[in-house]
Order: structure tokens, then sequence, then C-alpha cells
């Protein structure tokens, strides 16, 4: 397997700036991304959004990923998560794109409808505020929390829905909603 080509200026700048934190980089198809610490997180994107070196001043894109059964080599534990949190980063003053992943680990059985304490990750609302829907897309689809989010309920799904479609553990037929769901005719709306 060839040795991928990490030679994206940005990378240069994060370990500048963060010197003791441990970020693993991966390239695939020209993409590059950045594997961030969930504590760190929050600190590593304001400073790709704040630093003229780098300038990500755009947010094109916030997405959640069961990697539930996935292939993993298990020495690693820097690849350590069963859910990730993927952001989409554009620079247009350096014309570079950038993807920044925090790995999340569940620390109860997913396939309830508990709130897991450990699948929490800083909301960047305040950085870039279009990260609003984008954020309770993720929440809603993975239930992935989003700490210091303005207005963290669900987007899709109706309120009281009892589960998180997307998680993987999750039944393709449903756990019953469609046949408890109730059907609104155009009379009765």
């Amino acid at each position: 397997m060839p040795t991928p080509n990490l030679d994206h200026p940005t990378l240069v700048h994060l370990k500048r700036g963060f010197p003791n934190v441990k970020l693993m980089a991966t390239e695939y198809r020209g993409q590059t991304t950045v594997v961030v610490p969930a504590a760190s997180s929050h600190a590593v994107l304001a400073f790709l959004r704040d630093d003229e070196a780098c300038a990500y001043n755009f947010l094109s894109d916030v997405v959640g990923v069961d990697y539930l059964n996935y292939p993993k080599e298990a020495n690693d534990p820097a690849v350590k998560g069963r859910f990730a949190v993927i952001y989409n980063l554009v620079s247009y003053s350096h014309n570079q794109r950038l993807f920044i992943k925090v790995l999340l680990d569940p620390s109860i059985d997913t396939s309830g409808i508990e709130a897991d304490p450990a699948l929490h990750v800083a909301s960047v609302t305040d950085l870039w505020p279009g990260a609003e829907w984008t954020e309770r897309e993720v929440f809603d689809m993975f239930g992935i929390r989003f700490d210091g989010h303005p207005d963290l309920r669900r987007i899709l799904t109706w309120e009281t829905y009892p589960a998180h479609p997307l998680r993987k553990d999750y039944p393709l037929r449903g756990r019953g909603e469609r046949e408890t769901y109730k059907v609104v005719d155009r009379d009765s709306a």
C-alpha cells in the first residue's frame, strides 16, 4: 500500500498551533481528513477559521457517520470510535478544502432510546451560525449531542420519536412507528 501524500498546506499550521494535541491526518482521493480528539475539536475548528494562514471561513457541511462493524486496525487507539462527526471546511481565500473528523465511542448500548453521555461534542454554531441546522440533523439521526447548541431539538422526525434512525443497529423496518403513527387525512387536518 503506498504511503499517502500528506502535503496539505494546513497541516503545518495545525502542528504549529496544537503541538500537544494528538492529530491524525489521512488522505483519500486527494481529500485530506484530520482526526481530532473531541475535547480539542472546538479549539481546532476555531483556529482553522481565525488563523489567516488557514482562513477556513466557510463550513460547507456537518455530517454524522456510524462505523458499526467497520473494519478497523485493532492496534491503533487513534481510530477508536464508532460514531464520527465530520466537518467539511472550505477556505475560499486559499482555495483549500479540509475535513475534520471527531470520533466518539458510545458508553451504553445504542440500540435503546437512552441518551448516551459519551456522545457529546462542542457545538460550532458560535463559529459558523449555519451549523445550527446541520448539527440538529446529526443529533436527530444519530443521537450525538452538541454542547452549547442554541436550539438542539429534532429537525427531521417528531419530538417524541423513540430512536435515532440512521444508527446501523436501528431495525430497517422500524420499531412499530408505522403501526402506531396517527394517519391524518384531508378531512381531519
